[in-house]
């Protein structure tokens, strides 16, 4: 089978097959290959999952059964950002269930969900061990603790700012690259130009 991304995720399934590659005739390696899969394209479409079954030669039924009874498994992109709620006893008993609805009324999405422009998800999850701090979330894993519904606006807009930089940042850097390199290229430039004047 090959790839039907339409060419933009070649190097992504070209990671994948040696993948598959270094797995393939290891008994019960399903779960290490889906999740170095889910690592290389964010989330298991099902286009990735009909791959790995096609070169793995396993039922498409079989991965689909793996991938959505395991929780580490997504079918969905997720956002840059994750906001996963903890629902454990602690946390819901002091209010993460308020914090849940002020997410979802925040950013216009519900639980599994995306925002539009790919850079926030919401998850809830049982527990995150944090029960001292209750109620908590965390965001990619960073815990944030004691929250209250208001908190979550000022959140929201933290990391928004935050991108906003890192992208500032970023398009400076490139910038400065093509600054340099232009620089460069002068320079190389006008060296050739001086050794072909002397010859």
């Amino acid at each position: 089978m090959a790839c039907t991304c339409g060419g933009h995720n070649e190097a992504l399934f070209a990671q994948l097959d040696n993948v598959i590659e270094q797995h393939k005739d290891q008994r019960g390696s399903l779960i290490s290959v889906l999740h170095k899969a889910q690592g290389i394209f964010g989330y298991l479409p099902e286009e990735v999952q009909a791959y790995i079954a096609e070169k793995m030669d396993i039922p498409l039924s079989e991965i689909y059964g793996v991938v959505t009874f395991y929780a580490l498994f997504t079918m969905n992109k997720k956002g840059k950002y994750t906001f996963n709620v903890c629902l454990g006893t602690a946390c819901y008993v002091k209010g993460s269930g308020k914090l849940l609805e002020k997410l979802q009324e925040e950013l216009g999405i519900g639980v599994g969900e995306t925002t539009e422009d790919g850079m926030f998800s919401i998850e809830c999850c049982r527990c995150v061990g944090a029960c001292g701090l209750a109620p908590v979330l965390t965001i990619n894993d960073k815990v944030h603790g004691h929250l209250v519904p208001e908190d979550i606006p000022a959140l929201i807009a933290e990391i928004k700012a935050a991108a906003l930089r890192l992208n500032d940042e970023a398009k400076l850097n490139a910038e400065n690259v093509l600054n340099e390199a232009k620089a460069l290229s002068s320079q190389i430039h006008t060296e050739t130009r001086l050794e072909a004047e002397t010859l």
